[in-house]
């Protein structure tokens, strides 16, 4: 499936009424197509095009423009494994070789049952814990190649690894794509009501009332 199903599109208009410009919602709604999908395709970002009225183009100028959105079929599984400075004095290279002699593949590859994807990845904001490693956005710690093994032995088991940090306890690893597995919802009396800066005709309040102070 490229395009929203229907119950997305569905979520995509309660997404876009949040914003006072429907393309302001285009990030969010590129994480829907990329939940649905587990990558963003070029159908799901013409479609995303026709929701909030701009190019297929400026689309993929904004899905390219971040690391998190995949333009191609990736594993169930995205093995984040962090190479820079902390990480590759603790370790991090010597866990990313190990990795890929684990699921014999490269950084960049993926097994070919499409359950792991492996990617030498940046700094991930962990480097008091290195090496680290995060599994869809799921942070490791402090890892052993031992802990790797665990790690992938875990979810292939259909079980949640004790080493990655969920919110809660054994809480399962959603498949990739899957930011969290709760979802807000706002009604229309919660919202903010935020209006286009091409619609505002007053002057802000707090300029009046500077105003009438001087």
């Amino acid at each position: 499936m490229s395009r929203l199903s229907d119950a997305n599109v569905a979520l995509a208009h309660d997404i876009i009424r949040r914003y006072p410009r429907p393309k302001s919602a285009l990030i969010p709604l590129l994480h829907l197509a990329q939940e649905q999908d587990g990558w963003v395709s070029d159908d799901a970002m013409s479609h995303l095009a026709e929701l909030v009225g701009v190019t297929p183009a400026e689309v993929k100028g904004t899905c390219t423009f971040y690391e998190m959105f995949k333009l191609h079929p990736v594993g169930t599984y995205m093995v984040n494994i962090c190479t820079n400075l902390s990480c590759q004095l603790l370790g991090g290279e010597e866990l990313l070789h190990h990795a890929e002699e684990t699921l014999g593949i490269r950084a960049g590859g993926t097994t070919e049952d499409g359950m792991f994807t492996i990617e030498d990845v940046e700094c991930i904001a962990a480097c008091t814990e290195a090496p680290c490693i995060q599994v869809n956005y799921r942070f490791g710690l402090r890892l052993t190649h031992d802990d790797f093994d665990d790690i992938i032995a875990a979810l292939r088991a259909g079980n949640t690894p004790d080493k990655l940090i969920t919110s809660n306890p054994g809480e399962p690893i959603p498949s990739h794509g899957t930011l969290g597995l709760a979802r807000q919802t706002m009604t229309e009396e919660q919202t903010a009501h935020i209006i286009a800066p091409e619609q505002i005709h007053e002057a802000p309040v707090w300029l009046t009332a500077a105003a009438k102070d001087n």
